[in-house]
């Protein structure tokens, strides 16, 4: 791996990256341990003409695959956005195997916390006082107060990503992999003022490429969303308009897209970011809603559909609110009841519904709501298939891809040639967006 020295590309490069780690085991009481794994930035994709069944659990022929370790580890950019995660590493191991067909990866890693409720919907009385209501969501990373002491933990989802150069479409990737799309902190010109003045932005950003015709394709694993559906969400990043756009925007061009949807025009209002079409119905979306507190009182964010009495449920399926399991609420009082077609529910009446224990550590009353429904991604976005077990200390992963999928829009990086592959790897351990990054590493192919 090349040695970064520069600081400010360091902090540039801190906030994205994707994912890549394995550890082993596939009994819930077995530690799993990733360093036995040897150190390598190269990963050797193992030629098999038998395939493995992807649902997490290790068959042998994934002995004949030489795993390789690496340790993804959360930066410190400065300026806190990482604050409670920076310094923390997720080590883990990576195997690759492939077929006339498809490309297969192995991915394990030890994690004490199986995370997979993301930002659940709970009900606090304390806060349910004249004009709100007391029910929220818990923040999906750690939050802290004016001195920086913990003040609840995250309700993140446990994730793993990986990038890749689409045609080596992107020079800067040869030797920068994830960095080369990552513009956090990037300056901006700030028009708020006449005439305009260049100013540093130190608190967003994006990934975005930089040229019209460069590509980075984006594999996102969502452990709790997308895995219920045995799949991975293929998306892909573009130059998001260019500096005539992100330079005005202070790096906060957003160049990352579903596959399938591509640049349809450009926005009538400054800084006339490209467009794009319309992506079909598919994958998680919020599950939320406004009403007005006892049907004429001030508006509220409550959640929209529920399991009536279901006890530590953390997703609603979409087929749920066509069947009938799930039920719209369409009513909520100002002592905090949420009323639906048959029924209300009062979360005033014991903890079911309410935080417990500790108030910075704890957890969730059983009949707390899930804060997302699911249905199963289609198209472009789901050419990657996966499956995956927590085994009670760790994940292990398993995911394929055909080696050369149908996509005609550039938005998939094509294996098909057994050329050698840069690409680099992120976890994230219970969070929204800190996570850790491991840079500059190589696919190969036993030929």
């Amino acid at each position: 791996m090349k040695p970064i020295q520069d600081k400010k590309f360091w902090v540039i490069a801190t906030i994205v990256c994707l994912i890549g780690y394995i550890v082993g085991c596939t009994k819930k009481d077995q530690i799993i341990i990733a360093s036995s794994a040897p150190s390598s930035t190269t990963l050797v994709s193992y030629k098999t003409t038998v395939a493995p069944t992807i649902d997490g659990i290790v068959d042998g022929v994934w002995d004949k695959a030489t795993k390789i370790a690496i340790n993804p580890t959360v930066p410190d950019p400065g300026n806190g956005l990482f604050t409670g995660y920076s310094g923390q590493s997720y080590p883990a191991s990576l195997r690759s195997m492939y077929d006339d067909k498809y490309i297969y990866f192995l991915l394990e890693y030890a994690d004490g916390t199986k995370s997979v409720n993301i930002s659940p919907w709970y009900f606090d009385p304390n806060a349910n006082v004249t004009g709100k209501t007391g029910w929220a969501q818990e923040p999906s990373s750690k939050t802290f107060d004016a001195n920086g002491v913990l003040t609840r933990d995250g309700w993140g989802e446990d994730k793993f990503a990986m990038l890749w150069n689409i045609d080596n479409s992107t020079p800067k990737f040869l030797t920068q992999t994830c960095y080369a799309s990552c513009h956090i902190f990037t300056p901006y010109l700030d028009y708020s003022v006449t005439p305009a003045v260049l100013k540093s932005n130190a608190n967003s950003g994006n990934h975005y490429t930089n040229g019209a015709s460069e590509k980075i394709d984006m594999w996102w694993g969502h452990l709790s969303k997308d895995l219920l559906f045995n799949q991975m969400d293929d998306n892909y990043q573009d130059w998001a308009g260019g500096p005539g756009v992100t330079g005005l925007d202070g790096g906060n061009g957003n160049g990352r897209h579903v596959d399938g949807i591509v640049v349809s025009g450009a926005s009538a209002t400054f800084p006339f970011a490209p467009t794009y079409t319309t992506s079909p119905a598919q994958g998680s979306v919020n599950n939320k809603q406004t009403l007005k507190l006892d049907g004429t009182g001030a508006s509220v964010s409550v959640p929209m559909w529920i399991l009536p009495n279901a006890t530590d449920s953390y997703f609603i399926l979409a087929s749920d609110t066509l069947s009938g399991k799930a039920v719209k609420i369409t009513g909520v009082n100002s002592t905090g009841v949420l009323t639906y077609s048959g029924g209300t529910i009062d979360p005033t009446v014991g903890t079911d519904y309410q935080r417990i224990g500790d108030k910075v550590t704890g957890g969730i009353g059983p009949k707390c709501f899930p804060s997302y429904i699911g249905s199963p991604l289609i198209g472009g976005r789901a050419d990657i298939t996966a499956g995956a077990v927590y085994t009670g200390s760790g994940w292990v992963i398993e995911y394929k891809r055909l080696l050369k999928t149908a996509d005609l829009l550039k938005q998939d990086i094509d294996f098909s040639s057994l050329q050698d592959q840069v690409f680099g790897v992120a976890i994230w351990n219970k969070s929204n967006y800190q996570h850790g990054i491991q840079p500059n590493l190589l696919l190969t192919f036993q030929k």
